[in-house]
C-alpha cells in the first residue's frame, strides 16, 4: 500500500491591506474615445469657457479657415479631465459614492456621484494645479488619491480605486462539514510525491485530520493503484525478480510478463484490502499520521507501532487489523496465480512477515525523511 496524507484547514481572514492606487494618464488625446459616466459633476470653477475653450471653439468655427490652429497660449490652457470606477476590495461595483476633487483653494472644488456602474468623470480640470480626489461611500472606508497635477489637455483615468471595510468590521469565519474538510485533505494528499514523482498519498501532515468517508478511502486507493508511477515500479521490480528467478516462472518475455502481472495483482489487492475495503468495514483510517514533534525516541516509537496500531474513525487508537489483514488477504489471493512451488500457507505467512517488516521500515523513513523530500508537504505547517 502506498504512502498517504491530509490537508490543512483554510481560514478565511478579514480584509487584506490595500495596494496604493495606480494612475493611468493619457497625454493629449482629445480625439480618442473616453469612458462615459452617468455621474454629474457640479462645476464650481470656470462657469464660462476660458481661453482654452475659446481657442478650441475657434478651431471649429465656420468663420475660421480650416488651416487655422490654436495659439500656444490657448493650447497651454486646455482643460484636463479625471475619471475612474469605484469598487470595493472584492472588486464589486460601488454606486452612489461621493467623489470630491479639491484644488489649492476652497473655490477650486467639484463633486460627483458614482453611477450604477461605479463610474465618474470630472471635466474642465485646471492644468498645472495640484488636486486631491477623495471618495466616500456608506459602510466603507474613505479613499484618497495622492497629489495629482495634470498637463494641458491630459485625460487621466484612476485605477485601483478600492474602498475597504472599516476596521471595526467583524471577522467572518467559514465553517465546512467534516466531509468537505476530509475531501480537501484527500485532494492535497493526491499531490504529495517524493521528489515530486513517487506517490506519497497515504500519509497526513495535518495536525488536526478528520476521518475519511468510505468514498474517500476508495478514491485514495484507486488513485494509488492506478498511478502511472505504480506501474513503473511494478515493471522495475519484475525485472529484478526476473534476474533473481523468483517466483518460479519461466525466463524470457513470457516469464517477465507473468511477473509483471503477479506484481501488479499483489500491489492492487494489498492497496484495496488494506487501504479501502477493510478500513471501510472496520471504520479505521488507513493513513500514516505524521508526528513531526517531540523527542526522536517518541517519534521512532510512533513510527514503529504504526503497522500494528491505527486510528479509528472515532479518533481512538485501535489494533491495525485493516493493514495486517490486508497483507494476509493479499498473500492468500496470490496462491491463485503464483506457481505451485510458491504456494502454501507457510509461504503466505512468510510473505506477510516480510511485508510487515518493510512497512515498519517505511514508517520510520516516513517520519524522519520523506517529508523533507516531498515538495508539497514542505509547504505545509
Amino acid at each position: 500500500m502506498g504512502a498517504g496524507f491530509v490537508a490543512p484547514m483554510r481560514q478565511v481572514r478579514a480584509q487584506q491591506p490595500l495596494s496604493p492606487p495606480t494612475i493611468v494618464a493619457l497625454e493629449n488625446v482629445p480625439d480618442g474615445p473616453r469612458p462615459q459616466s452617468d455621474a454629474i459633476a457640479r462645476q464650481s470653477i470656470d462657469d464660462q469657457p476660458g481661453p482654452a475653450q475659446a481657442g478650441v471653439n475657434a478651431r471649429f468655427s465656420e468663420e475660421q479657415p480650416e488651416s487655422t490652429q490654436p495659439s500656444p497660449s490657448a493650447l497651454a490652457s486646455l482643460p484636463a479631465s479625471i475619471s475612474g470606477t469605484v469598487t470595493d476590495v472584492n472588486g464589486g461595483i460601488v454606486a452612489g459614492a461621493i467623489i470630491t476633487i479639491e484644488g489649492a483653494t476652497s473655490n477650486d472644488r467639484q463633486t460627483a456621484v458614482s453611477s450604477d456602474n461605479g463610474a465618474f468623470q470630472f471635466a474642465n480640470v485646471r492644468p498645472g494645479t495640484q488636486y486631491h480626489v477623495t471618495i466616500a461611500a456608506k459602510n466603507l472606508r474613505n479613499w484618497e488619491s495622492p497629489a495629482l497635477v495634470l498637463q494641458p489637455g491630459q485625460y487621466l483615468f484612476l485605477t485601483e480605486i478600492k474602498l475597504g471595510v472599516p476596521n471595526s468590521a467583524v471577522s467572518v469565519t467559514v465553517y465546512a462539514s467534516r466531509e468537505q474538510i476530509a475531501t480537501e485533505q484527500v485532494v492535497v494528499a493526491e499531490k504529495q510525491r517524493v521528489f515530486g514523482i513517487i506517490p506519497n498519498f497515504y500519509v497526513t501532515y495535518d495536525a488536526n485530520p478528520v476521518p475519511l468517508t468510505t468514498k474517500l478511502k476508495y478514491r485514495l486507493a484507486f488513485k494509488a493503484a492506478t498511478d502511472p508511477i505504480t506501474f513503473v515500479g511494478v515493471n522495475f521490480m519484475a525485472a529484478i525478480y526476473q534476474a533473481g528467478d523468483v517466483p518460479d516462472y519461466q525466463q524470457g518475455w513470457k516469464g517477465y510478463a507473468q511477473r509483471v502481472g503477479a506484481g501488479y495483482a499483489d500491489t492492487a489487492t494489498d492497496i484495496f484490502f488494506g487501504g479501502a475495503i477493510l478500513p471501510s468495514l472496520l471504520r479505521q483510517d488507513p493513513r500514516y499520521f505524521y508526528q513531526g514533534t517531540g523527542t526522536k525516541k517518541s517519534r521512532a516509537f510512533h513510527a514503529l507501532s504504526s503497522p500494528y496500531i491505527c486510528k479509528g474513525d472515532n479518533g481512538k487508537t485501535e489494533p491495525n487489523i485493516s493493514s495486517l489483514g490486508g497483507d494476509l488477504i493479499s498473500g492468500a489471493i496470490s496462491n491463485l496465480y503464483y506457481p505451485e512451488t510458491n504456494r502454501g500457507v507457510g509461504l503466505v505467512f512468510q510473505g506477510f512477515a516480510v511485508t510487515t517488516a518493510v512497512r515498519t521500515v517505511n514508517a520510520l523513513i516516513q517520519e524522519f525523511v520523506l517529508r523533507k523530500l516531498t515538495p508539497s508537504a514542505r509547504q505545509t505547517n
